[in-house]
């Protein structure tokens, strides 16, 4: 198998909401929409993600009712404390602040309007 290309597919009540978080402050663009459905990218390594409306008949059945949860969709950057300080200034709430840890590894989190976790990493 090869993989072409990774996607994220991410259930939410919101659709509109986290399609303006990822575009306006992660740097995500639209590649199609439709009603309940949206698909963004990036021109750089990070996965597509996909936005389906909470109980889109597209879903089967057992999973029409779920939402993104218990997940963090991390990605690995550089220049950390600038994105932290950039993202405090559009006005974007911090769930996690900056922090190092022992092993080398800053990090901190944003939350999006639907409570999706991203986790922005920097390795030293």
């Amino acid at each position: 198998m090869k993989i072409n290309a990774s996607t994220l597919s991410l259930t939410v009540d919101d659709v509109a909401a986290s399609h303006a978080f990822f575009t306006k402050h992660l740097g995500y663009s639209e590649e199609v929409a439709a009603e309940g459905f949206a698909k963004l990218t990036r021109d750089d390594d990070a996965v597509d993600i996909v936005l389906l409306q909470r109980g889109i008949e597209i879903l089967p059945p057992e999973q029409r009712d779920q939402r993104a949860a218990g997940l963090i969709l991390a990605f690995t950057i550089s220049g950390i404390e600038a994105e932290e300080q950039r993202l405090r200034s559009e006005g974007v709430a911090i769930s996690m602040p900056l922090r190092e840890e022992p092993w080398g590894e800053k990090l901190f989190q944003v939350t999006d309007p639907n409570g999706v976790v991203v986790q922005l990493v920097e390795w030293a």
